[in-house]
């Protein structure tokens, strides 16, 4: 298999497309982002990446709290527009119909119909070029009942969640193993 070599960029794919709401719950405003992770378990830490032009910038920067709400494949429309368009000129939670709730740790709202949501408290912000990175803490999670089995487990594979792959949005697929199956003894 012969492969073409190209100058380094960021095609890592693929990615959650995130809902990342901030604000508050009477001034909202939502931003759509591609550039996230988890970045450590204890404490639970991730980041966004957000471009210093964006509405959304100074409100985190100001607010140093933001929601990261993963949305299902039957929003990926909705998806779109809150990063096609500037929460300067458009309400895009009431343009989109989305309903919002109070943040539990947070004042940035969550997003009721992502079935799981993330509260983050920003700890550092780097300028990175184009984009400055907001390293947050995760101090709560909302998660919808729903996705719980009898045992209280989760199981993101009901989320149908959304994924993002270099311009392209795709709903997530069928489930190839678990954690530790590679190396896992068989049960007798």
């Amino acid at each position: 298999m012969s492969k073409v070599s190209w100058k380094g960029s960021a095609l890592l794919a693929p990615v959650p497309p995130a809902l990342v709401s901030c604000g508050t719950l009477e001034q909202p405003n939502i931003l759509t982002v591609a550039w996230t992770g988890i970045v450590c378990t204890h404490p639970p830490m991730t980041y966004i990446s957000v471009r210093p032009e964006r509405f959304s910038y100074r409100i985190i920067a100001e607010s140093g709290e933001f929601v990261i709400n993963l949305p299902t494949a039957s929003m990926a429309k909705t998806v779109d527009f809150c990063g096609m368009k500037t929460g300067a000129k458009l309400n895009k939670a009431q343009h989109c119909h989305l309903e919002l709730l109070p943040g539990e740790q947070v004042a940035a709202p969550i997003i009721a119909s992502c079935p799981v949501s993330l509260e983050c408290r920003v700890t550092e912000q780097k300028a990175l070029g184009t984009h400055t990175m907001f390293l947050a803490e995760i101090v709560g999670v909302q998660v919808e009942e729903r996705l719980l089995d009898s045992k209280g487990k989760l199981d993101l594979r009901q989320a149908g969640l959304l994924a993002y792959a270099h311009g392209e949005y795709f709903a997530l697929g069928r489930k190839c193993g678990d954690f530790g199956y590679s190396v896992r003894r068989k049960k007798k």
